[in-house]
């Protein structure tokens, strides 16, 4: 991961206060483009935070089901200069689904319609693996504690994978769906098995973010913030324990609440 700092910049602005104008130099928050091929056909366009471009590419084809085992994924090739990551993979977007589309990630897919299609998504089947509180608290203050960009800016979202206790990545970007596609790419990259790991968020956990983990088969999902309805009603149909507004010494425990051990 390259360093915090690489996120934002020192720009000029101006602060209004108690009747007064002053100038201040101030940590901004800012975005690039990474464009995506796949087998050498441009498939999206990716707004995002300049960071981890490898890991973003591999996650969002882990989203859209291009890339399912290790073996499809053939090889990697990332141009600086063009910013642009070209994915070879063992069968083409094409051939696998109709779908595709250009995107721009950075608050959401620009797709239409809500994520709630869970046809071909196995339930999560994790029955040994619980999580005590103490845990769940320890991760989401590391992870608070990691998110140098977002105290400096207020511009980040976070999302990290956890593992009884501990954070074993995290990463910050200006999207809520890059964060967590960064923390699948390099689980897969680094062929970490999740069945038994957590996914451990900063906002608020959406329809389609529960998805993602749901097809990378993650039992466990955490956020400070609070769950949408919808992404309830799916963890609860496809077995995720979901976890959110932990903040002090609460956490509300959405579904499954089998898997926290007290």
């Amino acid at each position: 991961m390259i360093n915090s700092q690489s996120l934002y910049k020192e720009r000029l602005l101006h602060v209004y206060h108690k009747g007064n104008i002053k100038e201040k130099n101030d940590p901004i928050v800012y975005e690039t483009q990474l464009h995506l091929l796949v087998n050498d056909e441009s498939l999206a366009d990716l707004v995002c935070s300049p960071q981890a471009f490898t890991e973003l590419a591999v996650g969002y084809l882990l989203s859209e089901n291009v890339l399912q085992v290790y073996e499809d994924l053939q090889g990697i090739h990332f141009d600086e200069q063009q910013q642009k990551a070209c994915i070879y993979t063992a069968k083409s977007p094409k051939s696998r689904n109709q779908y595709f589309h250009q995107v721009n990630s950075c608050a959401g897919r620009g797709q239409q319609g809500l994520q709630t299609n869970v046809a071909g998504i196995a339930p999560v089947h994790a029955p040994n693996v619980f999580f005590r509180p103490e845990q769940i608290f320890a991760m989401v203050e590391e992870m608070e504690k990691r998110g140098t960009t977002f105290r400096l800016t207020g511009g980040t979202h976070s999302a990290a994978l956890g593992d009884q206790g501990k954070l074993l990545v995290s990463y910050e970007d200006i999207g809520r769906h890059n964060a967590v596609d960064k923390v699948f790419g390099h689980a897969f990259l680094q062929q970490i098995p999740l069945e038994d790991k957590c996914l451990v968020l900063s906002g608020r956990i959406a329809s389609e973010i529960l998805l993602k983990a749901a097809r990378r088969n993650v039992p466990l999902v955490i956020s400070r913030s609070a769950a949408t309805g919808l992404a309830i009603d799916l963890a609860e149909e496809l077995g995720i324990t979901l976890v959110g507004f932990t903040r002090g010494d609460k956490f509300n425990i959405y579904c499954h609440k089998e898997r926290i051990k007290i």
